[in-house]
């Protein structure tokens, strides 16, 4: 094994160790340059310091503030991006909650690359590489990108960042193997961003050719890992294999896209592939972020359903955001 892939294999092994309950993930054998490194771009509240009138320290513990990034269209799919916070409504489990933030600038990401590598996605790579480097290039300087090659395994083959040399380097590590272990690669991917983004914005594109028959994991497992509490938005790409419409994959990859605030795509020619990307950027770009602390009990465990409302003019208007999430769970310490 080249030594370049037998470092990508050790990596692997650390950050997309499901089953470790530790909470410090070794470092990228080859980490960005510290001066590439982003701030986050607006930090989970956490235990605030606070002094006192005797000059000693109190503790005091923020609640989490539940975080949606949400994409507003029209009745004709046209995107809204004018919209201020008094448009916004969020509704959890039925109750109408207060929003504590707002903001429509455009903020960095996280964007996690899944590349099927099985062997009949080798025909199609070429195109599927293009297609994600133009998502790359439709970034920020800020954002960071890192790219999974997965089969019946999954190598973190470049961790975050700009350069887009690296990266291209990385889609281009093809290994064609016949499984494909999709739902393995995003439980891996979700516990790489948990432990290692420090943005706040955090979004997944997987690219895949066929069904999941390799993984480990189950498609509910997968599912409960995208709705940890502030999870990653999931786009996917199914590129058709046989000529015939695939409606089990059809309909878990439209369920995991959709659940999280994302799209699936089905496209009927590998030519629109490029299309789709400039599409998921401009998405991505166009999404609102919007907060709130939950005025419900937050029971480890228990799953709360997500509602938001945008009003403005007389066309209905309709958003895509995550449907719920499970409360005390932010993806980093589940195994499967």
């Amino acid at each position: 094994m080249p030594i370049s892939r037998l470092c990508s294999a050790v990596l692997l092994v650390v950050a997309f160790s499901l089953a470790s309950s530790a909470q410090n993930s070794t470092p990228p054998a080859t980490p960005p340059p510290a001066t590439a490194t982003p701030a986050p771009d607006a930090a989970a509240p956490q235990d605030a310091a606070s002094q006192d009138d005797d000059n000693g320290f109190v503790f005091k513990k923020e609640i989490e503030e539940v975080v949606l990034h949400a994409t507003v269209v029209d009745d004709q799919n046209h995107l809204i991006t004018a919209l201020a916070r008094d448009n916004f409504k969020v509704y959890e489990d039925g109750k109408l909650q207060e929003v504590t933030s707002f903001r429509q600038e455009r903020v960095p990401v996280a964007l996690g690359i899944l590349i099927d590598n099985s062997g009949s996605m080798l025909p199609k790579r070429a195109k599927v590489n293009d297609a994600a480097l133009r998502l790359v290039d439709a970034s920020q300087q800020e954002d960071r990108v890192f790219v999974v090659n997965f089969g019946e395994d999954a190598f973190l083959d470049q961790d975050y960042t700009q350069d887009v040399g690296k990266l291209r380097a990385a889609l281009q590590h093809v290994e064609t193997r016949g499984s494909t272990a999709l739902y393995d690669a995003l439980i891996g991917a979700v516990d790489h961003l948990h432990k290692t983004s420090p943005m706040q914005k955090q979004i997944l594109l997987a690219v895949t050719d066929g069904r999941d028959n390799a993984s480990q994991a189950t498609f509910q497992q997968a599912l409960h890992k995208l709705q940890s509490t502030n999870g990653p938005v999931l786009y996917t790409i199914a590129l058709d294999q046989t000529g015939r419409p695939d409606a089990g994959l059809r309909e878990s990859l439209r369920t995991l896209s959709e659940q999280t605030g994302g799209t699936a795509f089905f496209p009927s020619s590998l030519d629109d592939v490029q299309s789709i990307a400039s599409s998921i950027a401009r998405d991505i770009r166009s999404q609102y972020v919007i907060g709130y602390r939950s005025s419900n009990p937050h029971t480890p465990g228990v799953y709360h359903t997500i509602r938001v409302q945008a009003l403005g003019g007389s066309a209905p208007l309709r958003v895509a955001t995550r449907t719920g999430y499970y409360a005390g769970n932010n993806g980093s310490s589940e195994s499967h």
